[in-house]
């Protein structure tokens, strides 16, 4: 048998003017998942990332000092593009749409407020629902069946590496989310559930073999204190 640890990346920067970057606690998660696994006795075979920086520099800092493999890029990892959702399809969807239209309002009105994630998290699943189920779409903007099978087609190049493998994969929560239901033969819309609770540097163990993925635990954030967890 052969592991797969998914690492959430460290926190982003999602209101900002540059979103694909770490911010201070993120880069301080990331190190906390490289010290973790070490502790942990953990020696990967193989670590790989997505194409996002934010995926990259997580996996750069937690094998920073360490005896691992050199991390290998993989675009097929990457997050679905949320920002084509947010700036290309919200504006498609809230014209169409007049209860997300309402949404949309409710988090322009709170966005320098303290209840800015709140609105922000409604907006975000009522607008990633609607583009999984293909009600709004924009030929500039990945669709959920592309991101799903680019997803899936990853996972089977890594359930074909041979038996002892321990793969270190840094993603993100969609494809996470997205991972877990695959292997537990879940429907889609449980896989945008799952991605909403994968918390930035959490951990998902995984054991793979003869064809089969299991899941052995989801969103691990024990081995970070307090004062570095974080949702968004």
């Amino acid at each position: 048998m052969s592991d797969l640890i998914l690492v959430r990346h460290g926190q982003a920067t999602p209101f900002e003017a540059d979103t694909d970057r770490l911010s201070v606690l993120g880069e301080r998660q990331a190190r906390a998942v490289g010290e973790a696994l070490t502790a942990q006795g953990v020696r990967p075979t193989h670590v790989l990332h997505g194409a996002l920086v934010r995926q990259r520099r997580t996996a750069e800092l937690a094998a920073e000092g360490r005896d691992w493999p050199t991390p290998t890029l993989d675009p097929r990892l990457s997050e679905f593009d949320g920002d084509g959702l947010v700036g290309t399809l919200a504006p498609l969807l809230a014209r169409q749409d007049a209860e997300f239209a309402a949404l949309v309002g409710a988090f322009r009105e709170h966005r320098d407020s303290p209840e800015r994630n709140r609105h922000f998290q409604r907006l975000l699943e009522a607008l990633a629902a609607a583009w999984q189920a293909g009600r709004v779409t924009h030929p500039e903007v990945e669709g959920w069946a592309d991101f799903r099978a680019r997803v899936r087609d990853a996972l089977g190049d890594v359930l074909r590496l041979p038996s002892g493998t321990v793969a270190v994969v840094f993603t993100s929560g969609g494809v996470i989310g997205l991972a877990v239901a695959l292997a537990l033969d879940a429907p889609d819309a449980s896989a945008l559930r799952l991605n909403w609770r994968v918390k930035n540097g959490s951990l998902t163990r995984l054991t793979f073999g003869g064809g089969r993925l299991s899941l052995d635990t989801f969103n691990e954030e024990g081995h970070l204190p307090p004062d570095l967890r974080s949702w968004r």
